[in-house]
């Protein structure tokens, strides 16, 4: 039986992307990531993480004062220094810090702060102001910034849908949770209708040029993700949360040697205004967990050196607690950082203060885009002023 030109692509895409890919394209994605790039790795904690019941300072009577339900016992606590503990949910971040992998930055936010759940994390991802909106984001300009060689797998977001953060002007991330699906997916079906009818017009115009242009870079990085992917395939004992799942993903691609420079990783289940003390701690274990075995994944393959993990909420929680047992919306918060190759480790700048507060809220006193522009002046080795409309102070952290 004959095969028709339609299910002919199809078959050939998923294959290889020859038919459908440009050849300087395939030599694009053919080459490899140098095995000392540094690599950055978000982890997003959405919903609006309780810094101070994340980090602790169990010596202060006014956070037991304005807790007396939700704060933490002494005898649960995980010791940290003579002033501050974790919450019993990091047990492998309290290993972490121990070992000097750990630096953990408090009161962050930036002026103007918003309560809103997706104004505060427009603002997060975009690395803006509050009184600017973008539609761009920080990773996304980043990606902008980097040059012509750069592909959509220059970052990469563990999830089906791609978050503002990876957006920008010329040049987007791609969401990939599942890198076998994803290019199956794109290999086949109405991509394979685009490029046949694309392939049988003679005259081609601008949208349709560049339409043709984005298709055949998502399929070859597609392709080179599931080839990628293949090279190196963990041993490590990941828990079985779809968080955990997904850094296993990252932890394949980096080991494997992806020309890969931004992974970006969402968990959820901060937004604790109910019953906060169980609730953030399972979420906080699910945090801890797969960090872990991330971390260990790492160090056993030589890749630790190489990677700095990033963790933000998009802010903290009010410093007293609410009538059900949980926090509402506050302001700064905390950033914790992890890497075998930070420069300064452990509380970075001290506890916040819960008597001099902002209308109920810790007072910010570090703006996240500082952190920002740190990572990618020195880890990134990109401009920041490039990226971020602002004029940052560099920290010393790596």
């Amino acid at each position: 039986m004959g095969m028709n030109r339609r299910n002919f692509i199809r078959s050939s895409a998923l294959a290889s992307t020859t038919l459908l890919v440009p050849r300087f394209l395939n030599a694009l994605a053919a080459a490899p990531l140098a095995q000392r790039e540094k690599i950055l790795v978000v982890v997003q904690l959405a919903g609006g993480n309780d810094a101070l019941n994340t980090i602790i300072p169990f010596r202060n009577d006014e956070y037991y004062r304005l807790r007396p339900q939700i704060g933490i016992a002494k005898t649960d606590l995980l010791d940290i220094t003579d002033e501050a503990a974790f919450n019993p949910g990091l047990k492998g971040m309290q290993r972490l810090y121990k070992e000097g992998q750990l630096a953990i930055l408090n009161h962050v936010g930036y002026p103007d702060p918003d309560r809103s759940h997706f104004r505060s994390m427009d603002i997060w991802q975009t690395g803006s102001a509050s009184s600017e909106y973008l539609s761009t984001g920080w990773i996304g300009r980043y990606l902008d910034a980097a040059g012509n060689l750069v592909k959509p797998y220059t970052a990469i977001e563990a999830d089906d849908t791609l978050s503002l953060a990876l957006k920008g002007n010329k040049l987007n991330g791609l969401a990939v949770k599942n890198p076998e699906r994803l290019f199956r997916n794109l290999a086949q079906g109405y991509y394979a209708d685009i490029a046949e009818s694309y392939s049988k017009n003679g005259h081609h115009h601008k949208q349709a040029d560049y339409l043709y242009k984005t298709l055949t870079e998502t399929i070859s990085s597609a392709d080179y993700i599931y080839k990628t992917s293949h090279i190196y395939k963990s041993a490590e004992v990941y828990p079985n949360s779809e968080f955990s799942k997904n850094l296993k993903t990252i932890s394949e691609l980096i080991i494997s040697g992806s020309n890969t420079r931004v992974y970006y990783v969402s968990l959820t289940g901060f937004d604790t205004h109910v019953q906060q003390a169980p609730r953030q701690e399972q979420a906080l274990k699910i945090l801890d967990e797969g960090i872990k075995a991330f971390t260990d994944d790492l160090a056993k393959n030589k890749r630790f050196d190489d990677v700095l993990i990033m963790g933000f909420s998009e802010f903290g929680r009010r410093v007293k607690q609410n009538a059900s047992g949980g926090t509402d919306h506050g302001k700064a918060g905390s950033v914790f950082l992890i890497s075998n190759a930070l420069k300064k480790k452990g509380l970075l700048n001290g506890l916040p203060d819960l008597i001099d507060l902002d209308d109920g809220d810790i007072k910010y006193h570090l703006d996240f885009r500082n952190i920002y522009a740190t990572i990618l002046k020195k880890w990134m080795q990109t401009d920041p002023s490039l990226v971020l409309n602002f004029q940052a102070e560099l920290l010393d952290f790596i």
